[in-house]
């Protein structure tokens, strides 16, 4: 018998938290649920999640990539996928290198003066996010999907098996 896999949902809006979290339980996910980026950070910590789901604003504009970028960079959380949930659109490319896109449009194209900008491979669904910080400085960094606000439930578990099989 396969172990639930337990997924982490840092999210600061109590209302998608209780929909993506229903969903996610009938579908036999355990649930461990965070408001902000110091509580998904402990949480994190002491669950050892299968799979993290972190809003991309919450308290601040930056923290939800702040905590995305704790866990992809720490050995602590090594081989654990990281999604971003959000409302911000999400630009689909066909090139298979998400950064080199991105860059190439936040230089050419309307994205020179956006702070954040979501960029996914349509057939590989690699993801990325190109960023300015608070200093106008621009980060980019690979994440394992975005879950689209309003939440889809059909959506939200084939993204989730997609990340969680790969």
């Amino acid at each position: 018998m396969e172990t639930a896999k337990k997924i982490l949902l840092v999210d600061d809006d109590i209302d998608v938290v209780a929909v993506v979290e229903t969903i996610l339980n009938n579908e036999g996910y355990i649930v461990i649920t965070a408001c902000n980026q110091e509580e998904g950070l402990e949480k994190a910590k002491a669950e050892k999640p299968d799979l993290a789901i972190v809003d991309v604003m919450m308290t601040t504009e930056y923290e939800g990539f702040e905590l995305a970028e704790t866990f992809l960079k720490s050995g602590e959380f090594k081989g654990m996928p990281v999604m971003m949930q959000t409302s911000i659109e999400i630009f689909e490319s066909t090139d298979d290198d998400v950064m080199k896109f991105a860059r190439y449009y936040r230089q050419n194209m309307v994205g020179k003066e956006m702070d954040v900008l979501l960029f996914q491979d349509y057939e590989t669904k690699k993801s990325g996010i190109d960023y300015k910080d608070a200093q106008g400085k621009n980060h980019w960094l690979y994440v394992d999907g975005f879950i689209r606000k309003p939440v889809s439930a059909n959506t939200l578990i084939s993204s989730i098996q997609r990340v969680l099989n790969n």
